[in-house]
């Protein structure tokens, strides 16, 4: 299930939601990285703006994509002198949300 916000953004602001997923098409086409190191850095980079929302997706869409639970642990874990223990200790949890099953 889509969060609310993403859906009402969706569909009150259609063009703009549509120039925004085009962009994100157009990033992931124009180089050489995976679907799955795709949505690992993108985790990585959800974590460290601390963006609960966003890790949720992009954990779920690293296991899409074939993402092993340990490898998202891992992807956050490697930012802990970056962003801190604080911030990687909450964004493990936001992926235990959906590694674990509490969010769908």
């Amino acid at each position: 299930m889509l969060p609310d916000q993403y859906t009402s953004i969706k569909k009150r602001f259609k063009s703009f939601f549509k120039a925004s997923e085009n962009l994100g098409k157009a990033a992931k086409a124009s180089g050489p990285i995976d679907d799955k190191t795709s949505h690992l850095i993108q985790l990585a980079a959800a974590a460290a703006i601390r963006s609960e929302g966003s890790v949720h997706s992009h954990t779920r869409r690293a296991l899409e994509v074939g993402a092993k639970p340990d490898e998202i642990y891992h992807a956050i874990i490697l930012l802990t002198s970056t962003i801190g223990f604080p911030t990687a200790s909450a964004a493990l949890s936001w992926a235990d949300d959906i590694i674990q099953g509490k969010k769908k």
